[in-house]
C-alpha cells in the first residue's frame, strides 16, 4: 500500500501511484522497519529535480524493482524542500561516505536511522544489484552493517560544531574581496568553472562593498547572466544553474529562491548604478514571479520543473525553422541572429541568449514568441508555499515595487506576508492551524513570547513540518523590508515575534545557531551549517534579520546576538568567501551601523513620501527605514517629530541621530556623510 496519497508535498504526490510501498518520513516507518527487521531505504529528492524523475521512471515505476524494494526494505520518500533537516543530515553522510552529493539521494539506514550505505542516482540494473547486495549484507553480515552505521554517526558528530571568531573587521571584508577575485572568471563572469550557479549572496556583498574591484566583479557577472541562456529571454526568470561556464545552457528548473534573491540583487544594482539592463531584468523577473509563481491563496510556489513532455528544456528551446514559422522569414531570420539560435542545445535546438541589446522590433518579436510558446505543454509547478523562500520574495518584491513605483509588487508582497502570518504562524506548537482563519485566542502559550512557524503549506492548508532557522530568519527579513517600504507596524511586530523564537529556541550557547529548534524532531545529528548554499545560511540570515531589527528597536540583545553569529564570517572570509556571501553582506552593514533613517510624517503627505523614497534609494549597506506619524510602536520613531509642521527625516546610527532635515536633497547629503 502506497501511503503518499495524503501527502501535502507535490513531490511526494508524484510518487503516490508508484508500485513501491512508500512511507512518509516519520516514526511509523521506523517502527515498521524494526517490526519487520529490515533496513530503511530513504529516497530524498524534490519536484523540479530532473534526475529524480529519471530514477523514478526507471526504477520506482518498474514492477520488478518495486517488488525488490518492498520485499527487502521499508521505503521512505522525503521531499528535501519540505524536510531540509532530514536532507541535511543524510547529505552530510552521503558526502562523507562518497565524496560527493546530489539528488536523488539514496540512503540505506538501520531501523535507528543510522546510514550505512549512501549514493545518489543509480540506473535500474545497478540499483537492482545494489538492492540485492544490501539485503544480503543485512541478512548475513548484520554486525558489520550496524557497526558501519554507528561509525558514520560518530564520525559526523565529531566533526560537528561551528567555526567562530571575532566580529569581522574591514580588513576581513577586504580579504574576502581578494579571495573572490582569485576564483573570478574575468572573461565570462561568475566564480570558478562549470557548472555555474548564480552567486546571489556574493553579489549582494560585492554591491555593498563599494570598491571598484568589487563592483566590477558584480557587474560582469550580473551582465553575463542576464544575457545568457540561464535567463529566460522571453518570459523572464532565472534557471537553477548553467551546465557550462558561459551561462549558455541552463539546468532548466526555475526555483523561487533563486529568482527572489536575484530580483533583489538586480534591483540593488540598478539603485547603485542606474543600469538600464538591471532595471529591465528586475522588472521582468518580478513580472514572471507574479505571472507564473503566485498561488491562488497569495503565496509563491516553490519551483517549475526542468522537464515537459518527458524532455528537459522542451518548453524553452527553439530551432531556426520554429522561429520562422512563428515570425515569418524576415523576423525569424533576425530573431535567430539576435538570440544566437545556432544549435547550443540538443538535437539542433538552441537556448535563447541575448548577447547584445536588440533594436526596436525586439518587443514585438518577443511577445509573438512568448505567445507561441504559451501553446506548448508547460513544465509542472510545485505549488507548495515554503515560508523562508516566500520571505525572500516578500523582501525582493517590496523593495522592487517601492523603487520602481510598482504598487502591484508591494501589494503582492503584502498578500504573501498575510498568508504566511495567518496560515504558517501559530502561538501553540501542539496545535498547528490548517486554514487561513485558524487562529483563536486560546492557542496562546504562556511559555514563550515567540511563535512557532510551519515550513510549508499547499492549497491553503498548512503542512505538518516545523520551520527551520532559515524560515524564521528569511521571513523576518522579508517582514522588516516590507515594514520599511509600507510603514505598517504589523510587519515589524510579526518580525519581532519570529526573532524572539530564534533567540529562545535555536541558539547553540556559543553565539551560533542550530538549523533546527530545540523542540524539533531529534535526528541522529542536529544540523548546523554556517555556510550559504542556494539560499543564505540560516545563521547568516538570522544575523541579518537580528541586526536590522536591533536597528529599528534599539535592542542590545538582538544586536549582540547578530554580532556573535557573524563570528563565523571571520573564519570563512579569507579562503571560503564564496560560501559566506550573506554573512559578509550583513557584516558590512554591521560595520556601517547599520544606518537608521526615521521618517516622520503622514503617509499621504507628498513631502514625507519624497523623504521616504530618498532613504530607500540610498546605497548605504543594510540601511533600515522607519516611517510613521507619531506612532511609538517602533522605538526608532519615539520622541521624533515634524519640524515646524513639515515632515522630517532623522539619520541615526545605533539611535544616536544627526539633526533632522526636511528636504530630499538635505537627506541625501546627510546619508552621504555616513560613509
Amino acid at each position: 500500500m502506497n501511503r503518499l496519497v495524503g501527502a501535502t508535498s507535490p513531490y511526494l504526490l508524484q510518487h503516490a501511484g508508484n508500485p513501491v510501498d512508500w512511507w512518509e518520513w516519520g516514526e511509523e516507518a521506523f517502527a515498521a522497519a524494526r517490526e519487520r527487521d529490515v533496513p530503511l531505504l530513504i529516497s530524498v529528492g524534490y519536484s523540479a529535480c530532473h534526475w529524480c524523475h529519471v530514477m523514478a521512471h526507471e526504477s520506482f515505476e518498474d514492477e520488478a524493482t518495486a517488488r525488490m524494494m518492498n520485499d527487502k526494505f521499508v521505503n521512505v520518500k522525503v521531499d528535501r524542500e519540505e524536510r531540509p533537516d532530514v536532507d541535511a543530515v543524510y547529505m552530510g553522510a552521503t558526502q562523507a561516505m562518497t565524496g560527493h552529493g546530489g539528488w536523488p539521494m539514496t540512503v540505506f539506514a538501520t531501523p535507528d536511522g543510522h546510514p550505512f550505505y549512501t549514493g545518489t542516482y543509480f540506473p535500474r540494473a545497478q540499483f537492482q544489484r545494489l538492492l540485492h547486495g544490501i539485503s544480503q549484507a543485512w541478512l548475513n553480515d548484520r554486525p558489520a552493517v550496524l557497526a558501519q552505521g554507528v561509525n558514520v554517526v560518530e564520525a559526523l558528530n565529531e566533526r560537528a560544531g561551528l567555526p567562530s571568531g571575532p566580529l569581522p573587521s574591514r580588513d576581513t571584508l577586504a580579504a574576502a574581496v581578494r579571495d573572490l577575485a582569485n576564483t573570478f572568471d574575468a572573461a565570462r563572469g561568475g566564480f570558478g568553472g562549470a557548472p555555474k550557479f548564480p552567486p546571489s549572496m556574493v553579489l549582494e556583498f560585492l554591491l555593498r562593498a563599494g570598491t571598484a574591484d568589487a563592483l566590477a566583479m558584480a557587474e560582469k557577472t550580473l551582465d553575463a547572466m542576464a544575457r545568457g541562456g540561464i535567463y529566460d529571454q522571453l518570459g523572464g526568470g532565472f534557471a537553477r544553474y548553467s551546465v557550462d561556464a558561459e551561462w549558455i545552457v541552463p539546468h532548466f528548473e526555475k526555483m523561487l529562491y533563486d529568482n527572489a534573491l536575484l530580483l533583489r540583487v538586480y534591483t540593488h544594482w540598478w539603485r547603485a548604478t542606474g543600469s538600464v539592463l538591471a532595471k529591465r531584468i528586475a522588472l521582468e523577473t518580478a513580472d514572471w514571479l507574479l505571472r507564473e509563481m503566485r498561488t491562488p491563496d497569495g503565496g509563491f510556489a516553490s519551483a517549475l520543473d526542468a522537464d515537459s513532455e518527458g524532455k528537459e528544456g522542451q518548453f524553452y528551446v527553439w530551432t531556426p525553422d520554429q522561429l520562422r514559422e512563428v515570425l515569418g522569414d524576415e523576423d525569424g531570420t533576425w530573431a535567430a541572429t539576435v538570440f544566437d539560435v545556432s544549435g547550443t542545445f540538443e538535437h539542433g535546438t538552441s537556448v535563447l541568449q541575448l548577447p547584445v541589446d536588440p533594436d526596436d522590433r525586439f518587443e514585438r518579436v518577443r511577445n509573438a514568441l512568448l505567445a507561441a510558446r504559451g501553446e506548448r505543454v508547460r513544465p509542472g509547478r510545485d505549488d507548495k508555499v515554503v515560508a523562508g523562500w516566500n520571505g525572500l520574495a516578500i523582501a525582493a518584491l517590496a523593495e522592487t515595487g517601492a523603487l520602481f513605483d510598482r504598487p502591484d509588487l508591494v501589494d503582492a508582497a503584502k498578500s504573501a506576508a498575510e498568508l504566511l502570518i495567518d496560515l504558517h504562524v501559530t502561538k501553540n506548537p501542539h496545535k498547528p492551524i490548517d486554514s487561513r482563519d485558524g487562529h483563536s485566542p486560546e492557542e496562546t502559550s504562556a511559555e514563550s513570547t515567540g511563535v512557532w512557524l510551519l515550513r510549508t503549506s499547499l492549497g491553503g492548508h498548512a503542512g505538518r513540518n516545523s520551520g527551520v532557522l532559515e524560515d524564521y530568519a528569511d521571513l523576518a527579513e522579508g517582514l522588516i523590508a516590507l515594514y520599511g517600504v509600507t510603514g505598517e507596524t504589523r510587519w515589524f511586530e510579526s518580525a519581532g515575534e519570529l526573532l524572539e523564537s530564534v533567540l529562545e529556541r535555536f541558539g547553540d550557547g556559543d553565539g551560533g545557531f542550530f538549523d533546527t529548534a530545540d523542540d524539533g524532531e531529534r535526528l541522529f545529528q542536529r544540523p548546523q551549517d554556517p555556510t550559504d548554499n542556494a539560499t543564505p545560511s540560516g545563521q547568516f540570515a538570522a544575523a541579518g534579520a537580528l541586526l536590522s531589527y536591533a536597528a529599528l528597536s534599539g535592542s542590545t540583545r538582538h544586536r549582540e546576538a547578530a554580532e556573535a553569529a557573524l563570528g563565523a564570517v571571520s573564519v570563512l572570509a579569507a579562503k571560503y568567501a564564496r560560501f559566506a556571501g550573506w554573512g559578509l553582506a550583513v557584516a558590512q552593514a554591521a560595520l556601517d551601523g547599520p544606518i537608521e533613517v526615521a521618517i516622520v510624517g503622514p503617509p499621504d503627505d507628498l513631502r514625507a513620501k519624497q523623504l521616504h523614497r530618498t532613504a530607500l534609494m540610498s546605497t548605504v549597506p543594510g540601511l533600515v527605514v522607519a516611517w510613521g506619524n507619531g506612532d511609538e510602536t517602533v522605538p526608532l520613531l519615539r520622541g521624533r517629530g515634524t519640524i515646524n509642521g513639515e515632515p522630517a527625516a532623522y539619520v541615526c546610527r545605533q539611535f544616536a541621530c544627526r539633526l533632522p532635515v526636511t528636504t530630499p536633497s538635505a537627506l541625501k547629503n546627510e546619508l552621504s556623510q555616513t560613509t
